[in-house]
C-alpha cells in the first residue's frame, strides 16, 4: 500500500485483539439475545490498511473517507470482491502495462514543474491514466486499477512519503520503471460484502450502522488532502489548477477539515460520536498524545457514551520529523523535538465490554 502519514500498520494486529476480545463478550441486544461483532465500520479509512485488514479477518467493514482517493481505496481493499472482477482486472493491467509513454498533465504538473517524478514515469501515468477513463469501467474494476497506478507512482515518487514536497535529490527509486501489479484483492468477507462511502465523518455517523465503530481522525494541522494532493488529482483527473512550488491542487485552500483545527476538533468529535450513538454498540478510537485534544478532555468525551478502557502503543515518528524541517532551498531550518509517540487506544462500550478488554491488557502484561 502507499506510504501514508498515520498509517496503522503496526497498530493493527492490537486492534483485531480489541475486537475479538468484544466480540467474545458477546453484549446483548436490546431483547436479551447475545450479540458478537460482525460488521465493522471505519470511519476515516485513509489507505483501509485497517479495513483490508478487518475484511481478512471475516468481518464485514464500512469504509468511510471523504477524500475521494481515500474512497477508491477503499472500493478497492474493502467493497471489491476478488472472486468478482480479478481476471479482467489482470488482464487490463496487462494491457495498461503495454501502453506507451504519452506525455500530459501529471508530466507538465509533476515532473517538469515540480520533481515529484522522472518524465519517463509521469508520461507513462499521463498515458494509462487517460485509458482509464476511456474505458469507462465499473466502480469497483476501475477502484482496482486506479489503486494499482497510485501504487506504481508511489513506487517511483522522489519524496519522503508526503507530498507537500519533492526531495532535493532524486530518490534512487525514481529512476526505476513504474509498473501496475495486481492489488491484494481479497474475497468477500464471510460476514458480508463491504462497501465504501465517500461522506463526511459526522454525515457517516449519523448514517452507517455496525456492531463496531473505529475511529481514527486527522488529530493536528496536517492536512490529508494537502498531503496526498497527486493522489487525489490521479482518482478525480480533474486537471485542476495549481499553486506552490509541490503544484497542490488550489482547492486544498478551501476544502479543510474541523479536525485540523485546534478550535473546532472538540465539537466534531462530539458531533461524530453522538452521531453513532445508538447505531454501534462498542467504540474504538486512535488519537496520538501530539492531538488537539488533551487524553483528559477526551476521556471525558468518550465516558458519556460508555465505560472507557485505554490501551497504550509507543511508536517512532514520520519520517518527516525524524530529520527535522527544511526550507525550500534545502537548508535545515527546523530541530527534531522528540523521536517517538504514545498512540492511545481507547475502547468504549459497555460493562462487559470493558472486562473483555481488561482481561486482554491483564494477559499482555503477564
Amino acid at each position: 500500500m502507499i506510504k501514508y502519514l498515520g498509517s496503522k500498520r503496526t497498530l493493527i494486529p492490537r486492534i483485531l485483539e480489541v475486537i475479538q476480545a468484544v466480540d467474545q463478550a458477546k453484549t446483548l441486544t436490546e431483547d436479551g439475545r447475545p450479540r458478537g461483532v460482525r460488521s465493522v465500520i471505519d470511519l476515516f479509512s485513509g489507505t483501509s490498511r485497517v479495513g483490508h485488514a478487518l475484511k481478512r479477518a471475516g468481518y464485514r467493514v464500512l469504509a468511510n473517507d471523504h477524500n475521494a482517493y481515500a474512497a477508491v481505496l477503499a472500493r478497492c481493499y474493502v467493497q471489491a470482491d476478488r472472486e468478482d472482477l480479478w481476471d479482467d482486472a489482470r488482464a487490463l493491467l496487462e494491457r495498461y502495462n503495454q501502453l506507451p509513454p504519452k506525455p500530459g498533465y501529471v508530466t507538465e504538473t509533476f515532473c517538469r514543474r515540480a520533481r515529484f517524478f522522472q518524465e519517463h514515469n509521469g508520461a507513462r501515468v499521463d498515458a494509462i491514466r487517460e485509458a482509464i477513463a476511456d474505458d469507462a469501467l465499473s466502480p469497483e474494476l476501475e477502484a482496482v486499477v486506479l489503486t494499482s497506478l497510485m501504487e506504481a507512482a508511489d513506487r517511483v515518487d522522489s519524496t519522503t512519503g508526503l507530498q507537500m514536497a519533492y526531495l532535493k535529490s532524486w530518490a534512487p527509486r525514481a529512476y526505476n520503471d513504474l509498473e501496475l501489479r495486481m492489488p491484494e484483492v481479497l474475497p468477500r468477507a464471510p460476514a458480508g460484502k463491504g462497501a465504501a462511502h465517500q461522506l463526511d465523518a459526522a454525515e457517516a455517523a449519523r448514517t452507517l450502522r455496525g456492531d463496531i465503530a473505529y475511529i481514527d481522525p486527522p488529530y493536528n494541522q496536517h492536512k490529508y488532502l494537502g498531503n496526498y494532493h497527486i493522489w487525489e488529482t490521479l482518482v478525480r483527473w480533474d486537471k485542476p489548477e495549481t499553486y506552490g512550488v509541490a503544484c497542490k491542487r488550489v482547492d486544498c485552500r478551501a476544502r479543510a477539515s474541523p479536525f485540523n483545527s485546534r478550535r473546532r476538533i472538540a465539537a466534531a468529535m462530539g458531533a461524530v460520536l453522538d452521531g453513532l450513538a445508538g447505531r454501534v454498540q462498542t467504540l474504538i478510537v486512535s488519537f496520538s498524545n501530539e492531538g488537539f485534544l488533551s487524553r483528559d478532555e477526551l476521556e471525558a468525551t468518550l465516558a458519556r457514551h460508555g465505560e472507557v478502557t485505554v490501551l497504550e502503543h509507543d511508536y517512532k515518528r514520520y519520517v518527516g520529523a525524524q530529520i527535522g524541517i527544511f526550507n525550500p532551498k534545502g537548508k535545515r531550518v527546523g530541530k527534531v523535538s522528540h523521536l517517538r509517540n504514545k498512540e492511545l487506544m481507547y475502547v468504549v462500550g459497555p460493562a462487559a465490554v470493558r472486562h473483555a478488554v481488561s482481561a486482554l491488557i491483564e494477559r499482555g502484561a503477564a
